[in-house]
């Protein structure tokens, strides 16, 4: 098995919808930190998982400095962005989205 890991930080907003009151209901900002998973039993034609210009554009280039609540139809927290991440490349079935220091979801397929 061959495994690929791309790095990326994404500069984006998002307002949160929650069953309680909280500061995160206000449009506010962060710089996340993205970590996309990808992996196959065999390299493609090029000799690769996928390349990592592919997963910058999927990602990087449809979220960076976006209203994450206007460009995902969901409740955008980390762990629902990160699943749609996995939903969005097929060779992902890991991806990691910080966006604090100290806040980090995942999410992995099984």
């Amino acid at each position: 098995m061959y495994y690929v890991t791309k790095r990326m930080e994404i500069a984006g907003a998002h307002s949160l919808t929650l069953s309680y009151e909280s500061r995160c209901e206000q449009l506010h900002g962060h710089n996340w930190v993205v970590t996309v998973y990808c992996r196959a039993r065999e390299l493609n034609g090029d000799g690769m998982v996928i390349d990592f210009k592919h997963v910058k554009e999927k990602i990087h280039g449809y979220l960076d400095h976006g209203n994450f609540n206007e460009l995902l139809p969901f409740n955008p927290t980390a762990e629902n962005i990160a699943k749609w991440i996995v939903d969005q490349i097929p060779e992902c079935y890991r991806a990691t989205v910080q966006e604090s220091e100290n806040n980090i979801a995942e999410y992995c397929e099984d």
